[in-house]
């Protein structure tokens, strides 16, 4: 396994320039730094090549993540913005490949965060994202890069809330670059079972972000590190496992995860890099 951390955890907005944590992340002792690819689309290509180019230096992999804006949904009742949809992630997975990113995770089949004052339309949407998502899938396997689905809890998305879900969803692509991704924030509140949830994903699990009950760094809270730590291992998991803790209010982020209170006992970036360094310590540990 890789180990990395997702850089929105000392930012506040999603577009924050994630150039400046691929040296803190290498100096930390991540293999992986996982950016927000929501406006990777606005960099010049110049500005791409260094972020590429900073990641050789540093020895850092690096991966993605984005939650589509409804404006840009695979599964909107709307044709027009499910082209819209389509156009974004053909410009945003090129780009991703300028940067050897191989991974791109997150509420992919549909939008993030979902607005719960519409109509759901639980079937309508997961029959369009499912053949948006296979849609696409060529067009990323082209690329070298994997699609994949995160199950997200009930409050965030309502089309993937299992890891069962994920899996069948997966299944219906037909497409072996379109993967399950597994967070253990959402399984706590939407699974049984940590290790039943990783055995039903099993060879499908193709990205994995750790972080506590309460989104602070794994081993600051409550969950059952030791038992997620044995079903990736049962399962043969390799790939990366990258922390996303968010523990700061304020701005874009913070609104969007809903931190309405400080997390981090009021900590100076100096603390907080101390924190990444020990929970990274305690999840090589538990987890490797």
């Amino acid at each position: 396994m890789k180990f990395g951390i997702y850089y929105p955890y000392w930012e506040h907005e999603w577009s924050a320039d994630c150039l400046k944590y691929v040296e803190k992340a290498a100096r930390l002792g991540f293999d992986v730094l996982e950016i927000a690819a929501h406006h990777l689309n606005s960099y010049s290509a110049a500005h791409i090549a260094e972020i590429a180019r900073a990641a050789r230096d540093n020895g850092i992999t690096l991966t993605s993540g984005v939650g589509p804006s409804p404006q840009k949904n695979l599964s909107s009742a709307d044709p027009d913005i499910r082209k819209a949809g389509r156009a974004f992630f053909e410009e945003t997975l090129t780009n991703l490949a300028k940067l050897d990113i191989r991974i791109i995770g997150g509420a992919l089949h549909s939008y993030w965060p979902i607005d719960y004052s519409r109509p759901v339309d639980k079937p309508g949407d997961r029959a369009r994202g499912l053949e948006g998502i296979a849609s696409l899938a060529d067009f990323a396997a082209n690329l070298g890069i994997d699609l994949c689905l995160e199950v997200l809890n009930r409050f965030e998305n309502h089309v993937l809330n299992t890891a069962e879900e994920g899996v069948a969803f997966v299944r219906e692509t037909g497409k072996p670059n379109v993967k399950v991704m597994l967070d253990t924030f959402h399984m706590n509140i939407e699974e049984n079972s940590f290790a039943e949830a990783i055995r039903t994903a099993g060879p499908l699990l193709g990205h994995f972000h750790t972080g506590e009950n309460n989104r602070r760094v794994p081993g600051s809270g409550r969950l059952p590190w030791h038992e997620i730590g044995a079903a990736l291992r049962e399962v043969g998991y390799k790939g990366a496992v990258v922390m996303e803790p968010f523990v700061k209010m304020g701005g874009g982020i913070g609104s969007d995860i809903k931190v309405w209170r400080d997390l981090s006992n009021n900590a100076d970036e100096e603390q907080m890099d101390e924190a990444a360094r020990q929970s990274l310590a305690f999840s090589r540990f538990v987890l490797g």
